[in-house]
């Protein structure tokens, strides 16, 4: 039995999936990698939380079937884990060669809501991105996904909120880190952040005392954008419109 296991929540992406299971297989350390194909719909939060309930391991690392591990990414993600040292972590995701505009906003959205997690007026206390998570696996059964979020859309906010206010905020390990796989067009982008939006609003109502970021936190994340470059600046701008927008609908 693998002290480590990999969940991998995937639907339709065959060849991404190919990608990140030879990914998988050139870890530095044995992990047992768990795959849910979620076939009817049901969302990222039930294939994470079917996948801990199939898993063995002592710790359970998630990542996305569009990402491709390093070699030594779940040594170094789960080292922290079974050392003692935290309960949570999350990595870096670094966007793969030939990123577009639209790759690299994401990006720099993630990368800033990383950063920004424990600071304060943060709009995601506590968030790790779900493409490159490890905890105990304990801690998830104790503390399953949300399967009321329907989409890839919030879902990682509220978990990560929910373990650091029960103290277990992620620890950030900068070595571990995952490839995201490149090629997002702009309209694809924008409806990605339209989803987001709507699944903000959801977040916030999971819960007493969630709010949006202040002017402050905003204003740093569009900065972020443009560090990544003009048009990336421009789009995250655009997102935030769509981001608007979509947390209006619901």
């Amino acid at each position: 039995m693998e002290r480590v296991s990999v969940v991998v929540p995937t639907r339709e992406r065959p060849g991404a999936l190919v990608r990140c299971r030879a990914a998988l297989e050139r870890q530095s350390i044995p992990v047992e990698v768990v795959i849910v194909e979620d076939v009817e719909g049901r969302g990222p939060a039930w294939a994470r939380n079917e996948g801990v309930r199939r898993a063995t391991g002592e710790v359970v690392c998630f990542t996305d079937d569009d990402c491709e591990p390093e070699a030594g990414w779940a040594e170094a993600l789960t080292g922290p884990v079974l050392a003692g040292e935290a309960e949570v972590t999350t990595g870096l995701v670094r966007m793969g060669n030939g990123a577009t505009a639209a790759d690299k906003a994401w990006g720099a959205i993630v990368n800033y809501l990383q950063v920004r997690a424990a600071a304060p007026g943060s709009a995601s206390p506590g968030f790790a991105v779900t493409a490159n998570l490890a905890a105990r696996r304990s801690l998830l059964k104790r503390l399953p996904f949300d399967e009321a979020f329907p989409a890839a859309a919030g879902e990682d906010r509220d978990w990560g909120e929910r373990a650091a206010r029960g103290g277990d905020a992620p620890l950030f390990v900068p070595e571990a880190i995952v490839e995201h796989q490149t090629g997002m067009r702009i309209r694809t982008f924008l409806c990605q952040q339209f989803r987001y939006g709507q699944g903000a609003a959801r977040y916030r109502r999971a819960a007493a005392g969630r709010r949006p970021g202040s002017i402050t936190f905003y204003l740093g994340l569009i900065r972020a954008g443009f560090r990544a470059g003009l048009v990336p600046g421009l789009l995250l701008s655009a997102a935030q419109i769509a981001t608007a927008a979509g947390a209006a609908r619901r």
